[in-house]
């Protein structure tokens, strides 16, 4: 029987790799891996012309389309990119921040009022801080380029947030740097970190901050998941498993290759300690796909996207993804 051919959009990381190299390979599917590693690429491509089969795609969008009924694909529980965001809040000292209910009347730049990363830090500053989110004035605009971040199709709040557009042809990371706005979150940090004094994070030492954030929450923010096409996932059903499957196998494929310290894979000096405290924290798999295992990430976003009014209920997490093998 032939296998199925379908197009797959994902960022080249080490978890992606042995489907790319072909090491793995999908029961019944050839994947035709094309590395982006502009996440905001794939997902305008996705939204504007629904250009792949398969492909990474962001949470936040992939939720608030599937809330409205707007989506054109499913999803299944794998989750490629995931990141801890408190040491991605950076401040201006002269403003007079130095900690997070601070912020509060201040004017905070953005790549994205709506992206993933930016729901999971005002998330954690509303739940863990006591920040009021009303309180803050947004800047939205890209960190270290010149104008906007990628040219996403938006869905409309529930609620309108005070939102302005960064039109002063300076970036994020300048008019931070100027005192023009406070702070900034979001994906990345200003150029001026490290370079100038008065601009910093707001947590020093978020190394330990998000290590204690997640031995008490169990909150590992999951940024963007894996998207099937609706039409494909109809007409083969077959496909979200085989794709599940797959996509675990690669992980735990390129894990034990990570885990391996004979010589470095990664450039990380002090890999072996980070390798021990993976297997303190993580119980030894920091990545782990399925629904159980990120009940409660996936639950805090769909609440802090309700939260956030980016959408009118909060979502059930098991109705977010299909049914997948071994995937709940």
């Amino acid at each position: 029987m032939s296998r199925l051919q379908l197009s797959f959009a994902c960022g080249l990381y080490d978890r992606m790799l042995p489907l790319y190299t072909g090491d793995v390979r999908p029961n019944g599917v050839d994947l035709n891996f094309i590395p982006i590693d502009a996440p905001r690429e794939i997902f305008d491509r996705l939204a504007a012309r629904q250009e792949f089969d398969v492909a990474e795609m962001s949470c936040s969008e992939f939720v608030a389309r599937t809330a409205t009924g707007q989506c054109d694909y499913v999803a299944i529980p794998v989750f490629p990119s995931r990141q801890f965001r408190h040491g991605l809040v950076a401040v201006n000292t002269k403003s007079g921040i130095d900690k997070p209910k601070d912020l509060e009347g201040k004017r905070i730049g953005v790549p994205l009022y709506t992206m993933t990363a930016a729901i999971y830090i005002k998330g954690f500053l509303q739940h863990e801080y006591g920040v009021d989110l009303s309180k803050l004035q947004w800047v939205q605009g890209a960190i270290n380029l010149v104008g906007g971040h990628g040219a996403p199709t938006i869905m409309p709040l529930v609620k309108p947030v005070p939102i302005e557009q960064n039109a002063s042809g300076k970036t994020l990371g300048d008019l931070l740097e100027t005192g023009e706005i406070d702070a900034i979150i979001g994906t990345t940090l200003p150029a001026s970190l490290r370079k100038v004094p008065h601009v910093r994070r707001l947590f020093p030492d978020f190394h330990a901050v998000e290590a204690d954030y997640y031995r008490r929450t169990g909150i590992f923010p999951v940024m963007h998941l894996i998207a099937i096409k609706k039409s494909v996932h109809e007409r083969w059903p077959f496909v979200a498993t085989s794709l599940f499957k797959a996509f675990n196998e690669a992980k735990n494929v390129s894990l034990a290759k990570m885990k391996n310290l004979a010589a470095l894979r990664f450039m990380l000096p002090w890999m072996a300690e980070q390798l021990d405290e993976i297997e303190d924290v993580f119980d030894g798999d920091p990545w782990p796909y399925g629904v159980e295992p990120n009940r409660k990430t996936l639950e805090a976003l769909v609440t802090y996207m309700h939260d956030q009014y980016l959408v009118d209920r909060v979502m059930d997490v098991d109705q977010l993804f299909v049914q997948v093998e071994g995937g709940h």
